[in-house]
């Protein structure tokens, strides 16, 4: 019989930030928020899916976004971040880890995620296979300070726990 003492317990933190780039669309979190400027960056600029993805990578200790999906891999340019982070579960599937929860801050000054929340909360959670409760989006702004706080870009922070169960050798 496995008890939860026979788990392994791991956790990630990862984090993004894209400068803003008028003419593109916003995707935070796998959400597209209307009437307001995109992220610069090789992929779709998702910086709320890519501190995920790196949270992920880390607690399983899998490298990070950046060697798995490189910004000079044409496969890549402008990507769906949804795919990126189904793509990088089943790579963790494939090694037994199981995802416990998600908390994600997004850093944005100008944009009001409120009303956003929890639509990205629910793509989150469907996207990766877990409950709804196991899953938290927050926003904050920057207070004015920074590349964020002057409206220039978004950033995000995320931290993921992982468990698997231990395989028992005899």
């Amino acid at each position: 019989m496995i008890e939860e003492h026979d788990h392994e317990y791991r956790t990630g933190i990862g984090t993004d930030i894209h400068g803003l780039l008028e003419g593109r669309k916003l995707m935070l979190g796998g959400v597209l928020i209307p009437d307001q400027d995109g992220l610069a960056g090789h992929s779709d600029g998702d910086v709320a899916l890519h501190a995920v993805i790196d949270a992920m990578l880390g607690a399983a200790a899998m490298g990070d976004i950046g060697t798995l999906f490189p910004d000079t891999d044409p496969k890549f340019k402008n990507a769906d971040s949804k795919g990126l982070l189904l793509d990088v579960k089943e790579r963790l599937e494939e090694k037994r880890w199981e995802i416990v929860n998600v908390d994600l801050t997004i850093h944005a000054e100008e944009v009001r995620l409120a009303p956003f929340k929890a639509q990205i909360k629910r793509c989150i959670a469907s996207l990766l296979g877990i409950d709804f409760t196991a899953t938290n989006v927050k926003a904050k702004t920057n207070e004015g300070f920074g590349d964020v706080g002057a409206g220039e870009a978004m950033a995000a922070t995320a931290i993921v726990l992982l468990k698997r169960k231990y395989k028992r050798t005899l």
